[in-house]
């Protein structure tokens, strides 16, 4: 048995309809002998060039062992998956259970976005209290002068 490293990118517009690709490519691989070790459901990323009018691509990285007969017989499928828009299948010595490089960057990527948005909330918030407590203010200061008026 061989340890494989598979690295998919899929079309964009399967991101929603990840986990149904998933199921299905599990399915495969497990017919034709593999073992999957690890999945890494990465998302959604920027791709270098345009591949098939593509600037985005959904990037998923599964950590397989099994035979390299089968090896083969699944690179063929990939070939002709019209949701796959690249592959790589590498034989590893040893499989490499840690999360990626590429899932690490983007899980930052999405606490950083998620602390600007937080960030962003908190002064609007703060703000209109502020303008409620103004406003308030001045209504009660226009009132003052509509009775010293009388």
């Amino acid at each position: 048995m061989n340890n494989y490293e598979l690295i998919l990118i899929l079309n964009p517009d399967l991101s929603s309809k990840f986990d149904d690709f998933q199921s299905k490519f599990e399915k495969t691989l497990t017919d034709i002998k593999f073992k999957i070790n690890k999945i890494e459901n990465i998302g959604r990323r920027q791709l270098a060039y345009s591949i098939i009018n593509h600037n985005k691509g959904h990037y998923a990285i599964f950590q397989i062992e099994g035979p390299s007969e089968a090896a083969i017989e699944i690179e063929s499928k990939l070939k002709y998956d019209t949701s796959v828009i690249r592959h790589l299948l590498l034989k590893v010595d040893k499989p490499s259970l840690e999360d990626s490089l590429l899932l690490l960057e983007s899980k930052e990527l999405k606490r950083s976005a998620q602390d600007d948005e937080q960030k962003s909330e908190k002064p609007k918030s703060a703000k209109s209290e502020s303008d409620n407590n103004s406003s308030i203010e001045s209504s009660d200061a226009s009132q003052e002068s509509k009775d010293g008026e009388k």
